[in-house]
């Protein structure tokens, strides 16, 4: 199985991590917050901050050759779960704007903090990719 990192030029440069890792047809999405291009987080509150980590995520899955579709489970990782909830409907609208409505497995968990103090949400995700139909011609020839 062929290991590739996805580190996109449009988000900041990591070091010490990868943005993504596409294993075969799986894409591993690391914690994305809510951090712009500059390494800072986006003002606002919840809502502002889940729409610049989640858009993150999805510039990392793209980056891999995938799309929001392709997402089979998103952690969302909260500082206050009461706040996410209270925004939840402009969440999920959000959402459904970048996303689409074919939600993956979903889990939320509430921390007490994330590796920015200034964040209040960190996403992660896996995807998985069918092969393209050339991929799998290409695949029954070696057979």
């Amino acid at each position: 199985m062929t290991r590739q990192i996805i580190n996109p030029e449009s988000l900041i440069k990591p070091s010490g991590f990868a943005h993504g890792v596409r294993a075969g047809e799986f894409v591993y999405l690391g914690g994305q917050t809510a951090m712009d291009h500059t390494g800072a987080i986006v003002p606002g509150g919840i809502v502002e901050q889940f729409v610049q980590a989640f858009s993150n995520v999805l510039t990392t899955l793209e980056a891999a050759g995938g799309r929001p579709e392709d997402l089979v489970d998103v952690t969302i990782y909260l500082t206050d779960i009461d706040d996410y909830q209270a925004n939840g409907r402009e969440i999920g609208r959000r959402w459904r704007e970048m996303a689409g409505t074919e939600y993956p497995a979903m889990a939320g968990i509430g921390v007490t903090q994330l590796w920015q103090k200034e964040a209040m949400i960190e996403i992660q995700g896996v995807a998985h990719i069918d092969p393209a139909p050339a991929d799998e011609a290409a695949a029954g020839e070696q057979a």
